[in-house]
């Protein structure tokens, strides 16, 4: 996954919030790399769920499902 999906500043945001003081450059890229693999297969998931049901339109409801 080559593109920039999630900003690496909104990474630093996210840590800082949980309490980190500094966050290192590698630290923040993993961060992202992680929540953007999560993302990819929620988001793979949700579409299944609103395909089996009938729809092109990938729901709320469908994410909150794919997510579990």
């Amino acid at each position: 996954m080559g593109k920039r999906l999630i900003p690496l500043a909104a990474m630093e945001k996210i840590m800082k919030k949980c309490g980190a003081e500094r966050v290192s450059d590698k630290a923040k890229a993993a961060l992202k790399n992680a929540l953007e693999e999560i993302a990819d297969e929620i988001a793979t998931d949700a579409v299944k769920l609103a395909t089996h049901a009938g729809r092109k339109t990938v729901k709320a409801s469908d994410i909150k499902l794919a997510s579990k």
